[in-house]
């Protein structure tokens, strides 16, 4: 399964397609479709169908589409929209910020 420099809960500005220039939030990550899922970002609508047992009403639905890693940058606190560097902090790989070196934080 192939890595991806951005995980969830991160910050990421859209660089490209007809939501260029939206940031949002990191929903989820699809590391094997290479492709990640942006709060607020490329939203579809989607008919749902009604279920009897439970009781949910039917309609149109809008929700979020998954959008091609190479399409968003990750936003440093610092510096806005980088590229992301590795680096070894003591035995633990961490990432950075390759503008301004300032290693990035990891929300878990």
């Amino acid at each position: 399964m192939p890595s991806l420099n951005i995980r969830r809960n991160d910050t990421v500005k859209v660089l490209t397609g007809s939501d260029r220039g939206k940031t949002g939030r990191v929903l989820r990550v699809f590391p094997d479709k290479n492709t990640v899922l942006v709060e607020h970002v490329r939203v579809v609508k989607k008919t749902v169908s009604s279920k009897r047992g439970q009781r949910t009403k039917g309609g149109i639905a809008e929700q979020e589409s998954p959008i091609n890693v190479s399409n968003v940058s990750l936003v440093c606190p610092n510096c806005g929209p980088a590229k992301i560097g590795y680096k070894l902090d003591g035995d633990t790989k961490v990432r950075m910020c390759k503008k301004c070196g300032q290693t990035l934080p990891t929300k878990k």
